[in-house]
């Protein structure tokens, strides 16, 4: 049965949908497939083992994490687990459902916009995405050009479409982008088609672990809609977006220039490129221009942002508070769990970040940064067998990702690589052309330090300072660079970091837009800072 009702609750399976009436229920993510997974069994108890096996694998969880789910779950239904209306708990056997299912004729998805479609967000390969993927909140196939009147498709294959796309979940991204190819093949001249397979494309190659190929298509697109419309804003943003996800930053930031004179009111794509500002270290600047957003309700992640900017800033009590608090607001949020267990290890909090990595993996498909910081963390513990099972997840999740490679050929158990492979992948590395990001740099350095050769490591750390990098609490903490920490010129790394940070720091301070929590605070970095 494709559309069930559970009681008082609609349920389009199809199109992953829980209403109460009129109303979308906030149920997405882990939470729909948890509910999905006790819709399919129906009356029958749902065992720990069986629910671990079918929406959470391939990561492995507890009962505690399955316990906490089926909370979430019923914050979004409004369930109260001590008078249960639609999910129970079977003491020391599983869940089920609480009334048996009706089936019932599916019904056209309501208009009304769910709390999860209004805050979409991707990124490219490397860590705390934030604004760039606001570009792929732009969900619904409506232009708005400076001067114009929004323009909504009659075509109901591209309002189908735009609705999947809307939802914010692998399969449905799928389902929108095979009716926008439906409905470029019904009219291969229509720009509208093009701009939301473009975005479906490339949020598949962002946000869903997709192809390179999708991103690379999603370009092309994006180009035709500008051959046609050289002064089209939206297409210029679809174009920023692709490179993006493309990992072409001078390429990105280009378009998106180009996308804010033409619509200086596109506030995501704004924000899109306050987050590569954040990645080339220009802290401040990113800072403000999130901070200055006149809707960032609209802007999902934007609160993610702002904290990880306060936390290079050095504001750390500030940007802990936010981390916190968007990592209880959002579970479904990849990038929330991906800053706060982080952020904590950073601290030097490692129990704390250990239980909040606990959790994050828990909520939903793994992402490789969040395999990369749970390696690190079992390298912490004095576990290098399960640090390099975690290297190795996260490189099989984007084997095309470079430093995913690397870190997992690296961490390789049985005494490690060869030298041979990492002069090997030392020269792949090197040949690799500039992106614009500090990653490469970094992966030079972590195989320079491997090859024992100190001094170019920190020549290379430099370069990714010259390219933006400006994370020294990491690079005080990580087991990354340990081997670095009594090289000559380790320190002078730091220091030099610090320096710029904390020029910044004093930017923002004496800034009329800074945040209300930092009054009152000194220019000097913050303790968390060390």
């Amino acid at each position: 049965m494709s559309t069930v009702r559970l009681l008082d609750l609609h349920i389009d399976r199809a199109a992953q949908q829980v209403r109460r009436g009129e109303v979308v229920l906030p149920v997405s993510g882990l939470s729909w497939r948890l509910l999905d997974c006790l819709l399919e069994h129906g009356a029958e108890v749902v065992d720990f083992d069986t629910l671990a096996e079918q929406v959470w694998a391939p990561a492995v969880v507890g009962e505690d994490a399955i316990s906490q789910r089926v909370k979430l779950l019923r914050q979004a239904l409004g369930d109260d687990s001590r008078q249960p209306r639609y999910v129970r708990s079977v003491r020391g056997r599983g869940y089920q459902l609480c009334a048996p299912l009706q089936a019932c004729a599916a019904e056209a998805p309501t208009a009304t916009p769910t709390e999860g479609s209004q805050r979409r967000l991707h990124r490219r390969w490397a860590w705390p995405v934030a604004g760039v993927a606001a570009v792929g909140a732009i969900v619904a196939v409506v232009v708005t050009r400076p001067g114009s009147s929004p323009r909504a498709p009659a075509d109901p294959v591209l309002e189908r479409a735009g609705y999947y796309a809307s939802i914010g979940q692998a399969s449905n991204n799928d389902r929108a982008i095979a009716l926008y190819r439906q409905a470029l093949q019904i009219d291969p001249d229509s720009s509208a088609a093009r701009r939301g397979l473009a975005r479906a494309l490339a949020a598949d190659a962002c946000l869903f672990n997709g192809e390179p190929a999708s991103a690379q298509e999603a370009l092309q697109l994006a180009g035709q809609v500008l051959q046609a419309a050289p002064d089209d804003a939206a297409a210029h943003a679809l174009r920023g977006y692709a490179h993006d996800c493309m990992g072409a930053m001078p390429l990105a930031i280009a378009d998106y220039e180009q996308a804010l004179r033409r619509d200086p009111d596109d506030e995501r794509t704004r924000a899109s490129l306050a987050y590569l500002q954040q990645e080339q270290g220009h802290l401040a600047q990113a800072l403000k221009a999130n901070l200055t957003l006149r809707a960032p309700e609209r802007i999902r992640f934007r609160d993610v942002q702002v904290a990880r900017e306060l936390e290079l800033l050095g504001f750390t009590d500030a940007a802990a508070r936010r981390h916190a608090r968007n990592f209880q607001l959002y579970p479904d949020n990849v990038f929330s769990n991906i800053a706060w267990p982080r952020a904590l290890m950073n601290m030097g909090e490692l129990d704390k970040a250990r239980q909040a990595l606990d959790q994050a993996l828990a909520r939903g498909t793994p992402h490789p940064q969040l395999l990369r910081l749970q390696g690190e963390l079992l390298l912490m513990g004095d576990d290098p067998q399960g640090a390099a099972q975690a290297f190795e997840q996260g490189r099989r999740l984007r084997p095309l990702q470079s430093l995913g490679t690397t870190l997992a050929g690296l961490q390789q158990p049985d005494g490690g690589p060869s030298p041979e492979w990492i002069a090997a992948r030392l020269g792949e590395v090197s040949a690799q052309a500039d992106d614009g990001w500090s990653d490469a740099a970094v992966e030079r350095a972590l195989l320079h330090q491997a090859q024992g050769d100190a001094a170019a490591a920190i020549a290379d750390l430099h370069r990714a300072v010259d390219a933006g990098f400006r994370d020294a609490a990491w690079l005080r903490v990580t087991p990354l660079f340990a081997p670095l920490r009594q090289a000559p010129g380790w320190e002078r790394l730091l220091a030099r970091i610090e320096a710029d940070v904390a020029t910044q720091r004093a930017q923002v301070l004496a800034a009329p837009w800074r945040p209300d929590d930092l009054n009152g605070l000194s220019a000097a970095p913050a303790t968390g800072i060390r």
